[in-house]
C-alpha cells in the first residue's frame, strides 16, 4: 500500500518538471564598434565559426540587431556580461541585451 502512494507521487512530481525558458542574446548596431571586433566576439563568446560570424553580423549592421544564440538564462546573462565587458575594455559601445526566446 505504501508503495502505490510512492508511486503516484513520483507521476505527480514528474508532470510538474517544465523544461528552462530559453533566452536570445542580441547585439545592438552602433557606428563605431568595428565589424572586426563583432566578429571576434561572435568567436570568442559565442563560439562561432567564423563565416557564422560574418553572417551575424552582418545582419546586425544591415538590421540593427541580431541574435547571437538562445540559452538558459544564466548562461545568456554571462555571455552578454561577457560582451559588454569586452567592449568596455576594447573602447568600443557595442551593447547587446538579454530576451525571453
Amino acid at each position: 500500500m505504501s508503495n502505490s502512494k510512492i508511486q503516484i507521487v513520483s507521476q505527480s512530481q514528474k508532470s510538474m518538471i517544465m523544461p528552462p525558458k530559453r533566452y536570445k542574446v542580441v547585439l545592438l548596431n552602433d557606428d563605431y564598434t568595428t565589424m572586426d571586433f563583432v566578429i571576434a566576439i561572435l568567436m570568442d563568446v559565442f563560439h562561432l565559426p567564423h563565416t557564422q560570424a560574418i553572417a551575424i553580423m552582418l545582419m546586425v549592421h544591415e538590421s540593427g540587431s541580431g541574435i547571437c544564440g538562445v540559452f538558459q538564462k544564466d548562461i545568456a546573462e554571462t555571455k552578454c556580461n561577457q560582451v559588454l565587458s569586452r567592449s568596455e575594455a576594447a573602447g568600443f559601445p557595442l551593447q547587446c541585451l538579454v530576451e525571453e526566446a
